[in-house]
């Protein structure tokens, strides 16, 4: 069982940084894509019936020793192909072409010479753009029957196509968002090379999805394990729509959310979702006993996860017996029906766990909340095929509302991983109203959109010598890390501006007195990773810039990171959002 109907755009990963990007762009162009490596046969990759092939950039030189090689079927299958940089220099070498170092290389934004108007691929364009390059070799000679439409300076043959067997191919990177005009190369391709239509809408995701939920859960009952974030909502959301009052959604507060956050979350649900059944589990005194004394990140995420599976389960076997799927009590409980489980999982993480196709079936493995042996799980993931961005789109045609939308992306131990040490009320009550200070400021400011987050971190085992009200002060520290990133794998330092910045300290130091510092966390991802991992001891903040002490202000806007790309076309609100408010360019990517 595949995940949607649609046949999808292939993007043949030849380790290229963008691969996920090319994704992204296909989707962009309302068309359906998917990853697979270069390993796949290409009769594996040819049985999924792609609309198109795209070949990825990657590392190596088409001619060393244990480079990735293109097998020529997939070229002679008669499906559109088009390559990207070393996906290019394979097509060429496995069609004859050459391939060789020219004595240029080429990195970096760099001008065309020539440029075919006429072509497929360039239709309309000219020489007033940049193209991002990132190569050494160049195709020196196309292959018999193509027609070279584009020249630079290292690049004897920086773009070629044949459009009577629709192959095509260009030296840059057009998925990035320094490629000035590469949108409209992957649509010419697309829609013009490949003769392919606009099919992949967030109304044709919603449908399709819909009936699919229908069809496998059945006459059958659904539970939803809420988080608050989008993803768990999105998810919810379009199981509701696909079987009404028959999905229960539980949401357990650990006492470790923002501030007012559960409140918030509870509301929005029950305004937006059309009648799924909404079950709040307190647990706030259970993890913060299970929590007492532990001051190691990497532990907390572990107590934190077993506790929140035990509170789950019981809520789980609560809900399954009034459902009727567990009849029985203590051992002689038993499974009378599947139970199905709805968790939103997107396309990203399928990518990360090596693909996989269709619904697993999972056994419960902790057993503390009653559950019998024999119930197994279905799981049910209908953003399985989705991007982030997409998730947020298909959440705003839903209906959902925005604080629901363009809610910050939060980790599910909560605050409990931006405490640097032990985990008390107390501490989390600082935390809260820090948090709550800067998340309102970057509101007021309109920078909900462009910041993907904004962690704040309490450095509560440090204290921080200040001066306030004529008197020393030894209060603590706090971290801001605002980050843009549109696939939360990678992200970029936020350059909020300063006026912004000073609001929050200012705001924070005067509001919360148990603090009296603000430190401002200016590394990327990578080097660095997530807010906990970040500050296991004192002094290890490798990037701080201490307010006061900041350089001279940015001339240029500072938010968000990177240039927005120009859209080729209008956007329509049936049709995917412009992805470049989130930073999409070879910088933040990288």
């Amino acid at each position: 069982m595949t995940d949607t109907d649609q046949r999808p755009v292939l993007v043949v990963d030849f380790g290229a940084q963008y691969a996920q990007l090319i994704a992204r762009r296909v989707r962009e162009a309302d068309v359906y894509s998917e990853i697979v490596p270069h390993s796949m046969p290409a009769a594996d990759m040819l049985a999924k019936r792609p609309r198109a092939i795209i070949l990825s950039g990657g590392p190596s030189s088409v001619y060393a020793d244990g480079a990735p090689r293109l097998d020529p079927a997939i070229l002679s299958a008669g499906v559109p192909v088009l390559g990207l940089c070393y996906g290019f220099q394979a097509m060429a070498a496995a069609l004859d072409g050459t391939v060789a170092p020219t004595g240029v290389r080429e990195y970096g934004a760099t001008r065309l010479e020539s440029v075919d108007a006429s072509s497929t691929l360039l239709a309309g364009q000219d020489l007033e753009q940049n193209v991002w390059m990132s190569h050494g070799d160049s195709v020196t000679a196309a292959p018999a029957g193509f027609d070279v439409v584009a020249t630079s300076q290292g690049s004897p043959v920086a773009a070629f196509e044949d459009r009577e067997r629709r192959l095509f191919g260009v030296q840059w990177h057009p998925e990035v968002g320094h490629s000035d005009r590469g949108q409209e190369v992957l649509e010419n391709f697309l829609h013009r090379g490949a003769g392919l239509e606009r099919t992949w809408t967030t109304g044709s995701v919603i449908e399709e999805q819909v009936e699919r939920v229908r069809a496998q859960i059945g006459e059958g009952s659904a539970i939803c394990a809420l988080s608050g974030g989008v993803d768990s909502a999105v998810a919810a959301a379009l199981v509701q729509r696909a079987i009404g009052d028959r999905l229960t959604c539980v949401y357990v507060n650990h006492g470790l959310m923002r501030e007012n956050e559960s409140a918030e979350i509870e509301k929005a649900f029950g305004e937006s979702t059309g009648g799924a059944k909404l079950i709040v589990v307190d647990a706030e005194k259970q993890f913060l006993d299970a929590l007492a004394g532990v001051t190691d990140p990497e532990t907390k995420r572990k107590i934190i996860g077993t506790e929140f599976i035990r509170v789950f389960e019981q809520a789980q076997a609560d809900i399954l017996r009034e459902q009727g799927v567990i009849e029985g009590e203590g051992s002689d409980a038993h499974a009378e029906a599947k139970a199905f489980l709805v968790q939103g999982t997107l396309y990203p993480d399928v990518v990360e766990s090596g693909g996989g196709e269709g619904a697993a079936n999972i056994k419960s493995h902790h057993n503390v909340g009653g559950l019998p042996e024999d119930l197994s799980f279905e799981l049910v993931e209908p953003l399985r095929t989705l991007f982030k961005d997409e998730v947020r789109a298909v959440g705003s045609e839903l209906g959902l509302p925005d604080e629901i939308v363009w809610r910050q992306p939060f980790p599910g131990p909560g605050l409990g991983i931006r405490i640097i040490g032990e985990v008390t009320k107390e501490r989390l009550d600082i935390l809260r109203r820090a948090d709550a200070i800067a998340r309102a400021e970057l509101t007021a400011a309109g920078l909900d959109r462009d910041i993907w987050q904004c962690p704040v971190v309490l450095l509560a085992d440090v204290r921080s010598v200040g001066v306030q009200g004529d008197g020393r002060t030894y209060g603590h520290p706090v971290v801001l890390r605002p980050v843009t990133s549109g696939d939360a794998m990678t992200a970029d330092w936020a350059k909020v501006p300063y006026d912004v910045l000073s609001r929050i300290s200012t705001r924070i130091t005067n509001e919360v007195s148990e603090i009296n510092r603000v430190t401002l966390d200016i590394t990327s991802k990578p080097p660095s990773i997530g807010t906990s991992h970040a500050w296991r001891a004192a002094g290890s903040v490798s990037a701080v810039a201490r307010r006061g002490r900041c350089p001279p202000p940015p001339r240029d806007p500072p938010c968000p990171s990177s240039p927005r790309r120009p859209r080729s076309r209008a956007a329509s609100p049936s049709r995917w959002p412009a992805r470049g408010a989130r930073g999409w360019s070879a910088a933040a990517s990288a």
